[in-house]
């Protein structure tokens, strides 16, 4: 038998995804793991991805990644403009947030993808707490004289003014506008003003070729931001969020009359000196941002090179913390505009709403603690740039969940946004999250039933919790548009929906855990890090947007309220993070995925190789079952509710309105239940599963049937017998339909129908696979394994076979693929594992049907639709079903994560690979 060639099996795994993880070079942190399709060029099969789009222009800063925002409501002539705005070259620091936004959103609803999966080892949240930096206002000695070393020394900062400093954020917000910065004269005056306002010019030759160039001002820049002990370093997933309210929280009165009086551990003057120093760092970072800009267009244009060893010097001195103020820069730049007003004197100054903040102006200087002493001087106003495209993001949002009310009232939430203008004064105190009470331990990151004495444990995911307010700092920042990259601006859509809901907001009080989720007005609405949420999501009928999942069912016996679902990590969840991760075994990652297994490239056989299914049954068919759901369950434990008032006493955020008390956070276990009925027998049994496995769910990345590949009937082997170039076909085989790629025989697996799962619901998944070797062999993925080889690598729960497939309307939504069955999608597959021959053919694209006929052109037509359909699986992913509730719910019993492979979209042997480099046990496929 021949080998098979270099170039048979390009052609042989064509439209086949390969999985990577790779270093993005030193000093970048974690591998990049990532998903291609080297042996392809076509477009339509290289832009497949495993996750939705981001649809709204609004929602832009969710991520660092580069990517392309499908504004699915916008104007084009908007969106054209700020396209050609973008033209120009801009640098991008190698550090994002982790796990990548993009990828945590799955096609799937409720799942993510390949590259979050693994980045939650090493996940952001998973990072201690910044040293010195625990409260809002109040620095510890350390962080107190490294600023006074750094001001007093004659090779770093000078003092400035806020005046000053303001007055230098309005020059660089025009300059950031303007075109070709690399001319010699912008950049002497850039040297001129940083060294003779800003900083101590260098007490040395940096560049004897151009002491005053770009790269000379680059290094001091970052020299003094990345000086430890000094800066708020935004990597820190709870200070991208605590930007805010840094910016617009007021800590200095208490609005609640409840009786009582708490008080701050920061005072007004802590909080007023920390937000100098915010805009301090941001100024620092859009001068570093602008000059890097503008190096970087020089080099795009021709105008000079970057020399290999200023890059090195660059990524080993810019540690993370410099990287994220540069995220920061960027996200000022672009969303946030100060306005110098005229001077002004007066003995009380006149409330402003707060969208002054966003929309007119906000006094941002530490002279109001007194309202009573005359004031003179310029008053400095920042403003949204996008206030009306981040109100219709929000409007999108809703509808996109299907909140109550909107379909009739679609200015609704932007009239409340907009009312909100004509509210609370500008030093009227805001009751969210961290704004009194106890600052140096929010409880906006952790949980809010939690002892806050108890050390924080690094978790995947945070608990987080808040206290909501019509006039709230959370809506300022979703408004504004400064927001920094990662999962805030999950948080801040649903706060700021929430605070600009009067009915929501009273039927749901003003606490919320925004890690968990709420029943509101005959919905129920989770948050995709709860369980509940993910495995709820698999249900017809649910929609999911931006980290929320909304569903038609809630919990029996349960009015409107939050509530947070009690669950636990499993055990390989809490102990492979940081340097355990998986995403740090590159090479095993990609070992255990490779199309050739542990195949020798210049030795390998069309023997080698099988066609997987996970519903061949040679003894009996399975029984035809029908899986309804019935109910979830959620018992409130007594001792873990908690209402506003005795969060108040606690120390946590208060509210802003007592009069009548609100409901408190529930912490409940979830279960739920289905019945099972057997249509043979007519037997209905119910079976109730525990949501108590805080797993997550992965969607297989979508892939190409190979167009020169056909499956051909033969009566010896369970192997590929022949790969054929020729154009020959025997004239014994019989044709089938394409159905999948090739699988190694390396790759061994077990596939177990759903009501077999469910008879052996007390099995390990460790007994499950170990009935690998005592198959049917009609079972039997490949040839009988060594006894070294022992149990199978992957189970396969078959939730295809047996039951009803979904209306033809539901292909819309499919990614760009071709069909994997013949146009007899109820019947069974064609070709058996039992009996697959392969052949293919060089040059011809017409491939022949299960009647025989010839379909000439048929990859022609199905790749330009497919092209047509490239993004339906974003916009419409209908697909959904009581069985995948139950499976989901089967697996978070069992603490099993889990891949989910759907035979429209991806075959069955490339979610085999997937899983080996994920390191999955169980694939979850479903029609």
């Amino acid at each position: 038998m021949a080998t098979l060639t270099e170039s048979e099996l390009e052609k042989l795994f064509s439209g086949a995804p390969q999985y990577f993880c790779r270093s993005e070079g030193h000093y970048t942190g974690a591998p990049h793991p990532s998903v291609a399709f080297p042996w392809d060029e076509k477009l339509e099969i290289r832009d497949l991805t495993d996750h939705t789009q981001i649809e709204d222009r609004a929602w832009t800063r969710v991520t660092a990644w580069p990517h392309i925002t499908r504004d699915v409501q916008g104007d084009r002539s908007k969106a054209k403009k700020a396209s050609e705005e973008k033209r120009r070259a801009h640098f991008y620091p190698r550090c994002r947030e982790r796990p990548n936004m993009l990828s945590m959103g799955g096609l799937e609803k409720g799942s993510m993808g390949y590259q979050a999966f693994l980045e939650l080892g090493v996940a952001d949240a998973l990072q201690e707490e910044q040293l010195g930096f625990e409260s809002m206002g109040s620095r510890t000695p350390i962080v107190v004289e490294q600023r006074q070393k750094m001001l007093t020394s004659k090779d770093g900062l000078r003092h400035m003014e806020e005046n000053l400093i303001l007055e230098q954020l309005i020059k660089n917000g025009r300059r950031y506008s303007e075109q070709h910065l690399r001319e010699r004269r912008v950049t002497s005056e850039l040297y001129n003003e940083l060294f003779l306002q800003i900083l101590h010019p260098p007490t040395k030759v940096l560049d004897h070729r151009d002491p005053y160039s770009l790269t000379v001002q680059i290094s001091a820049l970052v020299k003094v931001l990345a000086a430890p002990n000094m800066w708020i370093d935004f990597s820190h997933v709870e200070w991208r969020i605590r930007l805010g309210q840094l910016l617009w929280g007021h800590p200095t009165e208490d609005e609640v009359d409840d009786g009582m009086s708490t008080k701050t551990t920061d005072s007004a003057t802590e909080i007023f000196e920390e937000r100098y120093w915010l805009l301090l760092q941001i100024l620092l970072g859009c001068e570093l941002l602008i000059r890097l800009d503008a190096i970087t267009e020089g080099d795009e244009l021709g105008i000079e090179s970057i020399r290999p060893s200023e890059i090195h010097r660059f990524e080993k001195d810019a540690n993370r913390s410099v990287k994220w103020t540069l995220h920061l820069a960027r996200a000022w730049l672009e969303n946030i505009e100060v306005i110098k007003t005229e001077t002004v004197e007066d003995t009380q100054p006149e409330p402003t709403g707060w969208l002054a903040t966003l929309t007119k102006r906000m006094s941002i200087s530490r002279g109001h603690e007194s309202h009573n002493h005359h004031r003179s001087g310029p008053l400095y106003a920042i403003k949204g740039k996008h206030v009306q495209r981040q109100v219709d993001g929000l409007t999108h949002f809703a509808r996109k969940l299907r909140w109550p009310d909107v379909d009739f009232e679609p200015s609704k939430i932007s009239d409340n946004c907009r009312s909100v203008t004509e509210g609370a004064p500008l030093n009227t105190p805001l009751a969210s999250p961290l704004s009194r009470a106890d600052s140096h331990r929010s409880s906006y990151f952790g949980d809010a039933n939690s002892d806050r004495k108890v050390k924080h444990v690094p978790a995947r995911r945070r608990k987080i919790s808040a206290a909501l307010h019509p006039s709230g700092w959370l809506s300022k920042s979703y408004v504004s548009g400064l927001m920094l990259p990662g999962e805030g601006l999950s948080h801040f859509l649903m706060s700021t929906l929430l605070e600009n809901d009067p009915d929501a907001m009273e039927r749901l009080g003003p606490m919320a855990n925004l890690c968990g989720g709420f029943i509101y007005s005959g919905k129920s609405f989770w948050s995709t890090s709860c369980i509940v949420g993910r495995v709820l999501a698999a249900g017809k009928g649910s929609a999911e947007c931006m980290g929320w999942i909304s569903s038609d069912i809630t919990p029996r016996g349960l009015g409107d309220g939050w509530v947070d679902i009690k669950v636990e990590e499993t055990r390989e969840d809490v102990e492979f993070v940081d340097k355990k991760a998986r995403i740090w075994a590159k090479q095993t990652i990609e070992r255990e995925s490779r199309i050739l297994g542990d195949g020798d490239s210049s030795s390998v056989l069309p023997a080698d190789f099988i066609i997987p299914f996970e519903n061949v049954y040679k003894d009996r068919s399975p029984p035809n079952i029908r899986i309804e759901f019935r109910s979830l369950n959620l018992k409130p434990i007594e001792s873990s509710i908690r209402t506003a008032a005795s969060s108040i006493a606690d120390g946590l955020t208060p509210t802003s309105d007592v009069s009548t008390p609100p409901l408190g956070i529930r912490t409940c276990p979830a279960t739920v239940t289905f019945t099972v009925s057997d249509n043979d027998t007519g037997e209905e049994n119910d079976y109730t599963y525990s949501l108590s496995k805080d797993i997550n769910f992965v969607t297989a990345h979508p892939c190409v049937p190979s167009q020169h590949v056909k499956i051909l009937k033969s009566p010896s082997s369970p192997t590929i017998q022949q790969v054929d170039l020729s154009g020959s076909t025997p004239t014994t085989a019989k044709c089938a339909s394409i159905v999948g790629h090739p699988l190694h025989k390396y790759y061994t697996y077990t596939a177990l129908h759903l009501s077999e799962l469910i008879a052996k619901q007390d099995f390990s998944l460790e007994a499950l696979l170990g009935d690998y070797s005592t198959a049917p062999t009609g079972r039997r993925p490949s040839q009988t394994p060594s006894p070294t080889r022992g149990a199978a690598k992957v189970l396969v729960i078959d939730c295809i076979t047996g039951f009803k497939s979904l209306p033809q309307e539901h292909e819309i939504p499919l990614s760009p693929v071709v069909s994997r069955t013949s146009s007899n999608m109820s019947g069974p597959p064609l070709a058996s594992p039992t009996s697959p021959t392969m052949h293919r053919r060089e040059s011809s694209t017409s491939m022949t049907s299960p009647n025989g006929d010839r379909e000439d052109g048929f990859f022609g037509a199905a790749f330009e639709s497919a092209s047509k359909k490239m993004h339906s699986e974003t916009r419409r992913r209908q697909f959904g079903s009581d069985v995948e509730i139950l499976v989901r719910a089967f697996c978070a019993e069992k603490g099993w994560n889990a891949l989910i492979s759907r035979r429209r979209r991806g075959c069955l042997a490339c979610a085999i690979r997937e899983a080996g480099a994920l390191g999955l046990k169980v694939i979850i496929r479903v029609d």
